[in-house]
């Protein structure tokens, strides 16, 4: 999982296979994805690979708000499950 991070980071753009199925029918049970790095702030719908509370996601951005001057982004699947609030730093992909 650090390698996808490392590589986006790093400007590369990295194909990853999801597990799961909290983001069907937008993405299927180990469906390859292309992921492409942060250049600019996700908007509402797209889809990005994230870390949540320790854990690394492949979720849905639903809500934008902006606290102390600092965009703040609300992670959730495709059933309507909230995983939690992120800032742009623990966001590391954009799946194209």
């Amino acid at each position: 999982m650090h390698k996808i991070i490392e590589k986006l980071q790093k400007g590369e753009i990295v194909k990853y296979t999801a597990h799961g199925n909290s983001m069907f029918p937008k993405i299927k049970n180990k469906e390859e994805v292309v992921l492409s790095p942060v250049t600019t702030d996700p908007e509402i719908d797209d889809i990005v690979f994230c870390k949540v509370k320790g854990k690394m996601y492949l979720h849905l951005v639903t809500t934008i708000k902006i606290v102390k001057k600092n965009k703040k982004f609300l992670i959730s699947n495709n059933k309507g499950h909230d995983n939690g609030w992120i800032g742009i730093n623990a966001i590391f992909g954009v799946k194209k």
